[in-house]
């Protein structure tokens, strides 16, 4: 087994464009939530995270014509998508490199074919958004804003662990030699298929989230996009580029519960954080902080508390989430999450558990309710848990 390092990262979300935007604001202690005024729905009085950007301007942004068929989730994609390879000195091909994507999501092009159903039925001036209604086409597209830099290009869809599993699945890749360069994350846009679908299992806030709250009543859905650069720590040194963290753990585990709940005790949460500490030879007392899944819902929040409290006992590290600045980005959110765990790790802060007040009941820790600037971090773990009981945890740690 050798290191697997990050030497880029880009971030898309309701934050900003671009890693230092977010970065600020989390430090600011500044949400990205509010008011729905790019999604069309009728539901205007659910607040949601919204990339503050139109299509337009994203396509202005990215040189794409206005004419192209393109969805949304895809341009919220490639604007991360060039943060990360520029970052990682990677914007342009260097031919030496077999260099893969592996992309989460779970939105895909829906947010196009849903509006243009209709005239899939009785015309075809839009078959060509028809067909950029699947999950691959999404990744398919950003990859296309890229000519040439990718040798192989593939999607997960796992529900809200998508973009953890890819970067699982990228690790795996570079550890057997199948890539030289894995370009990991996700992107998802909003769209009223899901949103809809959320507000049928009724677990929406029309107030700001408040995970781990004892008040919580409901998540409030995000839109963004994240992507990190992994590569094994001699080919980064070969290139000349100086790593950001180390990739040092992860573990997936499927308690397969229910198709929408997470089990009572937190059982594949659990699992999947003490596989991550085990890969990364770490002991819980390691961890210095922990950016939870934390969606703010009844259910999730006391399971993965209590999964938290069978891991760390009565030594519990920092622990906050920071869906309450970008709202639940669902397949995106586990690289989102990554990356500004990422941040938090360069940067020595921890984010903040925005509008909590008052402890479960159940859970023997309270959140981070305040953002705390100038703290030594270690090792953090992002968790990322999705629909069916998929549970992704990763652990990111500094270089020694």
């Amino acid at each position: 087994m050798t290191d697997i390092v990050v030497t880029g990262l880009g971030i898309t979300s309701a934050l900003g464009v671009g890693a230092d935007d977010n970065c600020t604001r989390l430090l600011d202690g500044r949400s990205g939530i509010g008011p729905m005024h790019i999604l069309r729905s009728k539901h205007t009085h659910l607040p949601v995270g919204e990339v503050d950007c139109t299509n337009a301007e994203l396509r202005e942004m990215l040189f794409v014509e206005p004419d192209a068929a393109i969805t949304r989730a895809s341009l919220i994609g490639a604007a991360a998508m060039r943060e990360a390879l520029f970052s990682a000195g990677l914007l342009y091909k260097d031919r030496s490199l077999r260099v893969a994507l592996v992309s989460g999501t779970t939105v895909g092009g829906m947010e196009c074919s849903e509006q243009f159903y209709h005239d899939f039925l009785f015309t075809k001036e839009k078959n060509d958004y028809i067909e950029l209604h699947d999950c691959g086409s999404s990744t398919d597209m950003i990859a296309l804003a890229f000519p040439g830099q990718f040798d192989m290009v593939t999607t997960i869809s796992t529900a809200c662990s998508s973009a953890a599993n890819a970067l699982i699945l990228g690790y795996n890749m570079l550890q057997m030699n199948r890539a030289d360069v894995v370009v990991v994350g996700g992107s998802d846009c909003l769209s009223k298929f899901h949103l809809n679908g959320f507000k049928s299992l009724m677990i929406l806030d029309d107030q700001p989230c408040r995970p781990f709250d004892k008040n919580r009543n409901g998540l409030n859905l995000g839109e963004g996009a994240a992507y990190l650069v992994l590569e094994r720590e001699e080919t980064a040194r070969n290139r000349g580029i100086s790593p950001l963290c180390v990739f040092s753990g992860y573990g997936n585990r499927c308690d397969a519960f229910h198709q929408t709940a997470t089990s009572p005790d937190g059982e594949g949460a659990y699992l999947a954080m003490t596989e991550a500490l085990r890969m990364a030879g770490l002991q819980p007392s390691d961890i210095d902080y922990v950016n939870a899944h934390g969606t703010g819902t009844i259910n999730n929040d006391e399971s993965e508390g209590k999964a938290l409290m069978r891991v760390f006992g009565d030594k519990m590290p920092m622990v906050s989430s920071t869906k309450s600045y970008t709202g639940h980005t669902t397949g995106a959110s586990g690289a989102v999450e990554a990356v500004i765990s990422i941040l938090a790790l360069l940067h020595d802060f921890v984010p903040a558990n925005l509008n909590f007040s008052e402890k479960m009941d159940s859970l023997t820790f309270k959140p981070v309710s305040k953002v705390k600037i100038g703290v030594e971090l270690r090792h953090v773990l992002s968790n990322s848990f999705g629909f069916g009981g998929n549970d992704s945890s990763c652990i990111f740690s500094k270089i020694s």
